[in-house]
Order: structure tokens, then sequence, then C-alpha cells
């Protein structure tokens, strides 16, 4: 790539994008293994071939960690995977745009609840009426569905505190690896139980897990740690909020997921929110030169 393309400033940007393009059309062809794997299988097939992917390239070490950057990093890894599970069950029964949008008022509420001023509370309530747009005021949606795609938005912010807390015990994507690695395992016996042996040794859907590894996970993160070297942190944070944007779109290209005109206002909504609650937050006080007072 030349030069100038890496310089331009919209290739920072267009790193994420591509990166949750990736991601969404990783979770639309997780949706057409269902009927094989089922949701629980896909988030083992996604966690064990991501965790081997990350661990071959990170190689972390092991001896000589700390009793609580064990346990840091098994609460990451448990968020992880709970936060996976909840995500594609509610995959089975919502679209992929409706159930991102669910999920992602997860790191909305946290953003809201870290800005503590009264914008916030107009976010707040912007996100609130796309959700209620979103469904029709929920009659159209399946309720259960609803259920899980609120339980990985909760879960989704375990996971973003768990990360923080992970890094400061573990180097680049050490943590990450060893996390996916110990989230993956509880998935393991229940997807057996759920659909037996014979779906995990077909080199076909250990191919398709493969992929969907590679597009859901570890090229987004490449994608994104490269990006984060060319836009500020604000800008990367505003850049994600496109994805319920981006999931809908997915879900209506590859799955035919066809959203109404009010739906998509009330992704609009949400999108608009998280990015006014990311514009409006508090920046950190300036540190006091020294002698001051």
């Amino acid at each position: 790539m030349p030069s100038s393309a890496r310089n331009s400033a919209f290739f920072g940007p267009s790193l994420v994008i591509v990166g949750l393009a990736c991601q969404e059309v990783g979770a639309s062809i997780a949706v057409t293994l269902f009927p094989t794997v089922g949701p629980v299988g896909m988030v083992t097939l996604r966690l064990v071939f991501s965790a081997l992917i990350l661990l071959l390239v990170s190689r972390p070490a092991l001896r000589n960690r700390s009793a609580i950057a064990w346990r840091t990093a098994v609460a990451f890894g448990l968020s992880l995977s709970g936060m996976n599970v909840c995500f594609y069950l509610a995959l089975e029964r919502l679209p992929l745009g409706t159930t991102v949008t669910i999920e992602f008022l997860g790191p909305l509420v946290l953003s809201v609840v870290a800005g503590r001023r009264w914008l916030s509370l107009v976010w707040a309530l912007l996100a609130a009426l796309g959700v209620v747009m979103l469904g029709g005021g929920m009659s159209d949606l399946d309720p259960i569905g609803v259920m899980f795609a609120l339980a990985a938005a909760a879960l989704w912010v375990g996971y973003i505190l768990f990360a923080q807390a992970t890094g400061v015990h573990f180097r680049g994507v050490g943590g990450l690896a060893i996390a996916t690695a110990i989230g993956s395992i509880p998935t393991i016996p229940l997807a057996l139980a759920a659909t037996g042996v014979a779906p995990f040794v077909d080199p076909g859907v250990l191919l398709a897990g493969l992929g969907i590894a590679l597009l859901s996970s570890a090229i987004p993160y490449a994608l994104e740690l490269t990006a984060l070297r060319r836009v500020t942190a604000s800008a990367f944070a505003i850049l994600l909020s496109l994805a319920p944007a981006i999931a809908a779109a997915a879900g209506f290209v590859i799955l035919g997921q066809n959203l109404g005109l009010v739906s998509l206002a009330g992704i609009a909504c949400v999108i608009a929110a998280s990015i006014g609650a990311i514009r409006t937050q508090p920046r950190p006080a300036p540190p006091e030169a020294p002698g001051d007072g």
C-alpha cells in the first residue's frame, strides 16, 4: 500500500469500519451454521479457534503470575464467553441489527454513567427511545431474544472492565489470549451436550468456524490495533458506535433481514446517543504543576 494512503486522514477510520464489517459479516455467517452446531456450538468454535490464533501470536508467559492476575483473567474469560453465548442465543431469535443495537446499550450505559452530567440523561432517554422504536414498543420482538441481548449488554460492561484490569497484568494481547482460552472451556461440554460430537469433527464445519474466528476476532482486533495508532481514543469510540448500522446492513445483505423505517430510525437514535455520550464525557483534569497549592 502506498505511503500516501497509509498517511491519509481516512486510513485509520477506514480500518475501524472494515474491522466492524468483518465482525458483522462473521456474525451473519455464524447464523447460517446454527442449524448444524447451535448457538453455543458456534461460540465454542469461535472461542477455541480465536484462542489458538491469539496464543500462537502472543505466546504469553504463564509462569510467575500472581493470584490476582489469574483471577482477573478468569473473570475476563467468563464475561467474554457469557457475552458471546447470550449474543448468539439472541441472534437465534432476533435480526442481527436489532441484536447488536440492544447489546450496544451496555457500553452506552457505561459512557452515560461516566459522564455524570445533565446531558447524560438526554443520551439515556434518546437511547431508550431508539430501543422502543426498534421493537415497536417491544411487542414485535421475541421477548426471550430481547432478554438474551440485554444479558449480552450487561456482560459487555463486565468485559470492558475486566479487559482493562487484565491489561494491567499481561502485555499486549497475552491477557486476551489467555482469557479467550479460559472462556472457551465451559462452552465445550454445553456444545457437545446440545449437538453431539459429529458436527465438530466435520472438516467443513471446522473450516467455517476458523473463518468466523478470523472474521469476528483476529482480523478486527489487528485492524483496531493499527487504527488506534492513527486516531484518537474518542474518535475510535465514535467509529465503534456505527456497529448497529453496519450490523443491520450485513443482516440485510447476507441474511435477507429487512428492517422497517421505524426500526432503522431506532438504530439511528442509539447511534446518536452513543456518539453524544462519548463527545460530552468530561475530560480528565490536567495534572497540577510542581509547587501548585
